[in-house]
């Protein structure tokens, strides 16, 4: 079964701002209905769906909490139609700076939990919720978003860097599940993005050191991985599952 993009309803998680709202964006382009979800950025939210349209609205939740979640989807069922599509791009609090960064000695549990509970949590909570709605439609599409670092940790940072490295394996063990009844599920994996607000403490330095490695010569925008998740909701990925896709510029391979 294959559906354009102009005729799904798409969920993004932590779309009210930075890689979520360009992916809201590029999604509310080609036509596809949009709920952005958003913890705290309420304004932010709602600023993006007025300036994307009436096919485009905000919607608070916690997606680490199912109560939360499920009653999200009440509403944006009510209001856009039942989501065909997850991505998953909630990302618990976090700030790319190497200097500032917990290093082995002196990381905690608790800030490992955070990040793999919002990753990992978050992604389970909301495919739980979504389920029902895949499997009597027989059709499904989930984006999880990862990180470049889990194949090359240029910086440990090592609680982000873990729960992305879950997220994958979730991803894969999901697409396994799920396949039978339709969904695909894959993973879009960005390096350092100019500029996203959890790349804003990278330093100027940082961004010009990568863009030296980078077979591309510059650093990519959250515009350009924005655009790299259309591909797994679209009909031409319709016969791919379980995949990672690295956009970076080509820093990385594999």
């Amino acid at each position: 079964m294959t559906r354009p993009l102009s005729d799904l309803c798409v969920l993004v998680t932590g779309a009210g701002r930075g890689l979520g709202a360009a992916i809201a964006r590029a999604f509310a382009r080609e036509g596809a209905r949009v709920a952005i979800n958003y913890r705290h950025s309420r304004d932010a939210a709602e600023a993006l769906a007025a300036s994307l349209g009436a096919r485009t609205a905000a919607f608070q939740a916690d997606v680490t909490d199912a109560e939360q979640v499920s009653h999200m989807l009440r509403e944006i069922t009510t209001t856009l139609g039942a989501p065909d599509v997850l991505v998953h791009n909630a990302l618990a609090d976090f700030a790319f700076n190497g200097d500032a960064r917990s290093a082995l000695d002196t990381l905690t549990w608790a800030e490992m939990a955070r990040q793999v509970e919002t990753a990992v949590g978050g992604a389970l909570v909301c495919l739980q919720a979504m389920r029902p709605h895949f499997e009597a439609q027989r059709f499904g599409r989930v984006i999880t978003i990862g990180s470049n670092l889990v194949q090359n940790p240029v910086v440990p940072y090592h609680d982000y860097t873990a729960a992305k490295g879950a997220l994958l394996a979730f991803t894969r063990t999901a697409a396994k599940e799920l396949g039978p009844i339709g969904v695909t599920v894959n993973m879009v994996s960005g390096g350092l993005l100019r500029t996203t607000d959890a790349s804003a403490a990278t330093p100027e330095v940082v961004f010009d050191i990568v863009a030296g490695q980078t077979p591309l010569g510059r650093v990519t925008t959250p515009d350009e991985m924005a655009d790299a998740t259309l591909f797994f909701a679209s009909p031409w990925s319709r016969s791919v599952t379980g995949q990672n896709l690295i956009v970076d510029g080509g820093l990385v391979f594999g």
